[in-house]
């Protein structure tokens, strides 16, 4: 057999079997997937950090520890000697919706319930949290990280761009047919006649 045809022929069962996989796991395997890895990954980081931040007692969630405030506005607080009594109105409402968010937003990726606007609100989310990282910490270069070298470990840019290609998947392709997005679109559908 002539090589041309071979690689052609070799071609078309290829485009084949991509269309059969394509056609059997298209509308539910990647967005079930990105997100079974967003709460296999990301749900008990984002979940903790958020626990680290809420006060003592049942009013801990209105009322959020000192060290919510040093991981969220670490220089702020270095300045004023670590006194919340100190901070501005904006940095406390700041911490609270931050502290909620990082409660919240998982838990509605992972149920895939407003799956799109959350992935977005956790993108922002991270980019807050690098640039606090990289501005107020004063993340090293070695953690910084950078495209293009031959490393893949730094904590920054290279695990934080996965975690957001993650998201866009999902803003794009949303959460896919097991999700509450789903079963609400099925239960307020209207019906037919």
């Amino acid at each position: 057999m002539n090589p041309i045809m071979f690689f052609f022929k070799v071609s078309k069962w290829y485009d084949c079997a991509v269309v059969l996989l394509n056609r059997f796991t298209e509308p539910w395997l990647i967005p079930s997937l990105a997100r079974l890895v967003f709460a296999g990954v990301l749900f008990s980081y984002y979940w903790n950090s958020a626990t680290t931040k809420i006060g003592d007692g049942p009013a801990g969630l209105f009322n959020l520890s000192v060290g919510a405030y040093v991981q969220m506005f670490p220089q702020v607080m270095e300045k004023i000697g670590y006194d919340i009594s100190q901070l501005g109105f904006h940095f406390k409402i700041i911490a609270l919706f931050g502290t909620w968010a990082e409660f919240v937003v998982p838990v509605l990726i992972v149920f895939g319930l407003f799956t799109r606007l959350a992935a977005c609100g956790m993108i922002g989310f991270i980019l807050v949290q690098s640039l606090v990282d990289i501005v107020g910490h004063q993340a090293s270069a070695k953690t910084i990280g950078a495209w293009f070298d031959r490393f893949s470990d730094a904590v920054i840019l290279d695990q934080r761009s996965f975690w957001i290609l993650l998201l866009i998947i999902l803003i794009i392709r949303g959460a896919g047919p097991v999700s509450l997005d789903a079963w609400f679109r099925f239960i307020l559908k209207p019906e037919r006649s």
